[in-house]
């Protein structure tokens, strides 16, 4: 395949974040040191990031023509089967971006290794060039991912590369009828998190550790346990069930395979929504008689690894 451009996606900093809410740097500085914190940690990040931008945007060009999108603007831009995709940033940018590259195959660059993780970030400023020589010239490795869909009884769809959010958009309870392996309950809890293998690490994890801290108060010598899913798996798990007489708790967590679904109606008269990836901007609205189907989704991405 011949590819005719790299799309660069990049998120902005924290301290443009700040600049665009308090119109100056001068004025962003005053309020972070008014309030104790370090100004001077937001304008190194700021540095650091653009000096690997400029660095990266040198070097791509001198292989391929390209342009940089926010990540703002993910949603509405249309990748090409003859565009490759960078992404710079942190991991989160990495599913935002998965999640409309149309399958393109991704390069994540890692800008500040100090500061990032880079679970999701497999190259950085020295070693990117040479992923892009391996796409281009079809010579490379990728990681397929699979997503996460939830897809409502009125036809709209929302993918997910970590996991999808169902509940309510405030700290209310939600209200919802929850169908898992044959069996059926009526729910009020602080909702349900659905996991990728991609995202098992990050949210899921953390209910995990509340659920472990919880439980070893009264079981001794127990061992906390972390999920291992399969490529062509998910699991869902439900925060703070609470039972009454109308609720019930049985159906808390669980794995779903394959073809398998879950199926979650709302009893929700407002408020109710369904987003993904920790973007609450990214959702669907949720509310009483829409019925969402949880499964694995058909798309897939394409991770470019070393």
């Amino acid at each position: 395949m011949k590819f005719e451009y790299a799309i660069i996606v990049k998120s902005r900093t924290r301290l443009e974040s700040l600049i665009e809410r308090f119109n100056t740097k001068a004025q962003a500085k005053f309020y972070i040191e008014r309030l104790g914190g370090d100004f001077d940690d937001y304008e190194n990040e700021h540095e650091i990031f653009h000096a690997s931008l400029v660095s990266l945007q040198t070097q791509l060009s001198k292989w391929i023509k390209n342009k940089t999108v926010e990540r703002v603007y993910l949603p509405s831009f249309i990748f090409s089967e003859k565009n490759l995709i960078v992404v710079i940033g942190q991991d989160g940018l990495v599913a935002n971006t998965a999640k409309y590259s149309n399958n393109c195959p991704i390069i994540a660059v890692n800008p500040d290794k100090n500061r990032y993780d880079g679970i999701l970030l497999p190259f950085d400023i020295s070693d990117f060039i040479w992923g892009v020589e391996n796409v281009i010239s079809d010579r490379y490795n990728a990681k397929t991912v699979r997503f996460a869909e939830a897809k409502l009884n009125d036809g709209q769809r929302l993918l997910a590369f970590n996991d999808l959010f169902v509940g309510a958009s405030s700290h209310i309870s939600a209200r919802y009828k929850i169908s898992y392996n044959n069996k059926t309950e009526e729910h009020s809890s602080s909702g349900l998190v659905v996991s990728t293998p991609a995202g098992s690490t990050g949210w899921l994890s953390s209910i995990f550790n509340m659920a472990y801290g919880v439980t070893s108060m009264f079981e001794k010598n127990l061992k906390p346990q972390r999920p291992e899913l399969k490529d062509n798996e998910l699991v869902f798990a439900v925060r703070e069930p609470f039972q009454s007489i109308r609720t019930q708790t049985g159906i808390t967590t669980g794995v779903i395979k394959n073809q398998d679904h879950l199926m979650v109606e709302s009893l929700m008269p407002t408020s109710g929504v369904i987003f993904s990836d920790g973007i609450e901007t990214d959702f669907l609205k949720f509310n009483s008689g829409t019925v969402a189907t949880i499964g694995m989704a058909r798309e897939t991405a394409q991770l470019v690894m070393k």
